[in-house]
């Protein structure tokens, strides 16, 4: 077997001080689903500040909650009523400055999630619009048209929703409609009105004032609309009129602006669905987004040669804005990776859509490759965000009864699609009550009988438990200089091995073997530092990946 080592992948970003965010490993809160403190099925704040223990002995820098804004919940806090303040649902405001407080006490940053695309029917701003007549100041704010037809009946272009159906609704009584391109239940705001941009503005500021570290920005590139809300001629295709339109950047500029102001390294990470990463890279221009998520990666099968293309073609494209790449695998709105990578397909079956899955899964297998998965995007150059849960391996619930199915997807699909409640059960956290921990009742989604082999507690005292690796290796990541400075990633060809992906960062190597058979790390790259799967006479295993140290350094453990 020869190696070579190949050019540096993507430019240098060393800078004499690195914001924290460039390298930061945030940990995704969704709360309903985290812990319930009062036993009403729902997790809390209260329940997850008693639970920030979990996130400091796991080792990640930061947390990210998702909305808990007050909201009917027709989609679970992406529904907003009101931006100012927190459902007494989750707490209320007092019980946010508490957990703010005691994750600034242990050092751990708290990212809000912000919804600007659209907002709840609730919202004072939308029970205005519906009152007040067509053409007035109240129905600027949103997207009201005319509809097509005589009498106003069809709807005013051909878009369809995210989830499925038509994305427009007929205001009863009148030829007006809305669109909402998610639920009916969640009116697009129209940002090209004043009062929308400057509401926004001030929502950031609010939050930042009382001390949050950032923003996740709910379907970033979907602010504005097409002026002229024309037909998009295939709905089967991605829909360019009802998004990513150039004056969304924009906004993300005027925010940036709000965000320097405060002089106390702030970030906001774009949620950008956009067809290429060529489309992604202009959003974390330098006076843009500190940050968007790279979805690429996620949206590859198991396939050596697939993760080494989207690898490279992250570092290169947005590594050429100056910006660092922000990994992701998981999220609420996906098939847990578990689940994903152990689907009975062919290797090289694409995922076209991570939220739409089929088939039987190898669970075991599908837990070896998450476990290898997180090693290499540990070593990567940039910040990574982990969703709740895939610290414990856990796998989608793919047979939940459909009488407890909630997203809205299910729904509007007319209960064909699935959608994400699978990914959304309450998490296990002991596996001796009937409610694995979670709360004293029974929670909104039901957890499976087999969530009880997934327990935290019962993890942190296994060694060798998929949370104690993902524990060991982000305190090591944190230990290990060449993963945290911006170091260049050097490529490893491995000849005759299509299937093993390796690459240098310095004196460490992450090599992760994809296919059947074992593989045998040359003595020249060091000694294993930290293996996903057990090595037996040096030899890694199918599905695993490890950490090498080239040369003698002190334990960077210690």
């Amino acid at each position: 077997m020869t190696t070579v080592e190949t050019a540096p992948a993507g430019p240098a970003t060393d800078a004499p001080t690195r914001p924290w965010w460039r390298d930061a490993v945030i940990y995704q809160v969704y709360l309903r689903s985290f812990a319930d403190s009062d036993g009403d099925g729902i997790g809390d704040l209260p329940g997850l500040t008693a639970r920030l223990d979990h996130l400091t002995r796991l080792g990640v820098d930061g947390l990210w909650l998702n909305p808990c804004y007050p909201s009917p919940g027709a989609d679970h806090g992406y529904d907003v009523a009101d931006y100012t303040t927190i459902d007494p649902r989750y707490g209320g405001l007092p019980a946010f400055e508490d957990l703010l407080r005691l994750a600034h006490e242990r050092g751990l940053k708290v990212l809000m999630d912000i919804v600007p695309n659209h907002c709840s029917v609730a919202h004072p701003w939308f029970v205005q619009a519906l009152a007040a007549p067509p053409g007035s100041a109240e129905r600027e704010r949103f997207v009201f048209r005319d509809g097509r037809g005589p009498d106003g009946e069809l709807p005013p272009n051909n878009w369809t929703s995210v989830f499925g159906g038509p994305a427009w609704t007929r205001v009863t009584g009148t030829n007006q409609w809305y669109l909402h391109s998610f639920d009916a239940s969640q009116p697009d705001f129209n940002w090209r009105s004043p009062d929308v941009a400057a509401h926004f503005e001030q929502v950031l500021r609010l939050w930042f004032d009382r001390g949050v570290d950032g923003f996740r920005i709910d379907v970033a590139h979907m602010l504005f609309k097409h002026a002229d809300l024309p037909d998009w001629p295939d709905l089967t295709e991605y829909n360019a009129h009802q998004q990513n339109q150039p004056e969304v950047h924009d906004v993300y500029r005027r925010w940036r602006r709000i965000a320097d102001s405060y002089h106390r390294d702030l970030t906001l990470v774009g949620e950008v669905w956009v067809p290429t990463v060529g489309d992604l890279a202009p959003y974390l221009r330098p006076d843009e987004l500190p940050q968007a998520f790279y979805f690429d990666l996620l949206l590859c099968s198991w396939d050596a040669a697939s993760f080494r293309t989207s690898i490279g073609r992250g570092l290169d494209q947005i590594g050429s804005t100056g910006a660092t790449v922000t990994w992701t695998l998981a999220n609420h709105d996906v098939h847990r990776t578990v689940t994903r990578y152990g689907l009975v397909e062919p290797a090289d079956t694409p995922v076209q859509n991570p939220a739409r899955l089929r088939g039987g899964v190898d669970a075991a297998l599908g837990e070896r490759r998450a476990r290898a998965a997180l090693l290499l995007l540990l070593a990567l150059p940039g910040s990574v965000y982990l969703y709740q849960g895939e610290e414990l391996g856990l796998p989608e619930v793919q047979d939940l009864p459909d009488e407890a199915r909630q997203d809205p997807t299910w729904f509007r699909s007319g209960r064909t699609e699935h959608g994400r409640d699978g990914c959304r059960v309450p998490l296990p956290w002991r596996s001796d009550t009937p409610t694995y921990g979670f709360g004293d009742h029974a929670s909104w989604l039901p957890q499976p009988a087999w969530f009880a082999r997934y327990a935290a507690e019962d993890q942190w005292a296994e060694p060798d438990s998929t949370l104690r690796l993902h524990a060991e290796a982000l305190h090591l990541r944190r230990r290990l200089p060449d993963l945290l400075a911006g170091t260049e990633l050097r490529w490893i060809e491995v000849a005759d091995r299509p299937d093993v992906l390796a690459f240098r960062r310095g004196d460490l190597t992450c090599v992760t073997v994809f296919g059947p058979e074992p593989f045998t790390p040359p003595a020249t790259w060091g000694d294993v530092l930290l293996a996903s799967t057990g090595s037996q006479s040096g030899q890694l295993p199918a599905a695993s990946s490890a950490w090498l140290l080239h040369s003698v350094h002190p334990n960077p453990a210690a």
